[in-house]
């Protein structure tokens, strides 16, 4: 069977230009981890472990980031945004909780606002993108947007709610959120080539954002300079996978806690039908938790199916490159 996945994949890859890199675990067994098309257009080709930015999947690691300072008495999931924000951001509402913001049942207003449909390729950012180096820096582009509707009462996938909660965690700390995130999810799980980088400093094995199939133009123009709680996390597919290793061992916040997040908070049109939790997407009658994220020149997904004792990665460096291959897996394992 692995010969036969490689080769759709193969097919797969060569009728879309994919660029990116795609793994698959079953059992303990890795089933294909293979690099495909070009981390820079000029010659230098993907390998199995180039660095891809992967946009919302960052908010996994916001949401255990914030479920570890819970554990350690920094936060509470009944702690208030207005607690930490003081006089910054009057229009959120004084109810909204780290719960609701982790669970996009909190009604604020977003500054990236995806119940809105916008081409991923616009121009977003309302200043200009090297300004956005920081998590406090966020807070000019957070503001001004009315609320929704009263806290807990829907369900609205919220950027903005992923940068607050940066924005909660070092203020209640004092630590940096970038470094939040390393010293509470990274290093736990051993992912030492996963970080937020600034897209004008790139290092070595880290592949450039295309906006198109074809063509030169990359998204340094389109996203913040260096992420925040939402997105702008850099990785690779083997760290992806010690992600999920360490989730489920434990050894980032405890089994107790993994659950909880992974209970459903809301229930998502979506075929198949979705559902919500803390910071994580599941689909329960495909049995799969999923991370996922897509921005202009990102696309990311990965599936953790425990029943099948299945994990699948798929990493690109274009804006909508990630989809064929990460829909045939949905295809080929939600019946296997």
């Amino acid at each position: 069977m692995t010969s036969d996945i490689e080769a759709a994949i193969d097919q797969i890859a060569s009728e879309t230009d994919f660029s990116g890199v795609v793994r698959i675990d079953r059992g303990g067994e890795v089933l294909l981890r293979k690099a495909y098309g070009f981390a820079h257009r000029w010659g230098i080709a993907n390998t199995v472990d180039t660095r891809f930015g992967i946009a919302s999947g960052t908010k996994g690691l916001t949401a255990l980031t914030v479920m570890s300072l819970i554990q350690d008495g920094h936060l509470e999931l009944g702690t208030t945004a207005r607690s930490l924000l003081g006089s910054d951001l009057p229009l959120i509402d004084d109810a909204v909780t780290i719960e609701q913001l982790l669970a996009h049942r909190s009604g604020i207003g977003d500054y990236l606002d995806e119940d809105v449909d916008f081409p991923k390729n616009d121009y977003m950012m309302r200043i200009p993108v090297h300004e956005l180096g920081d998590t406090e820096s966020y807070v000019r582009i957070l503001d001004g947007f009315p609320t929704k509707f009263p806290p807990g009462e829907g369900f609205s996938y919220s950027n903005g709610g992923y940068v607050v909660l940066g924005l909660l965690a070092e203020r209640a700390t004092g630590v940096p959120f970038h470094e939040l995130i390393s010293q509470r999810v990274c290093q736990p799980a051993g992912m030492a080539d996963t970080a937020f980088l600034r897209s004008d400093d790139l290092p070595e094995r880290v592949a450039l954002g295309y906006l198109e199939q074809t063509g030169n133009r990359t998204n340094v123009l389109h996203l913040p300079v260096r992420g925040a709680g939402d997105g702008g996390v850099y990785t690779t597919a083997d760290d992806v996978h010690r992600l999920w290793t360490a989730l489920y061992a434990g050894r980032i916040v405890p089994t107790d806690v993994v659950a909880e997040m992974m209970r459903p908070r809301s229930d998502i049109e979506a075929d198949p039908p979705g559902q919500y939790g803390l910071g994580f997407w599941m689909f329960p009658t495909q049995h799969v938790v999923e991370l996922h994220g897509s921005d202009a020149g990102v696309s990311f997904q990965t599936d953790s199916n425990r029943e099948k004792d299945l994990i699948y990665t798929v990493l690109s460096n274009v804006t909508d490159g990630a989809w064929p291959v990460s829909y045939h897996l949905d295809d080929l394992f939600s019946g296997s």
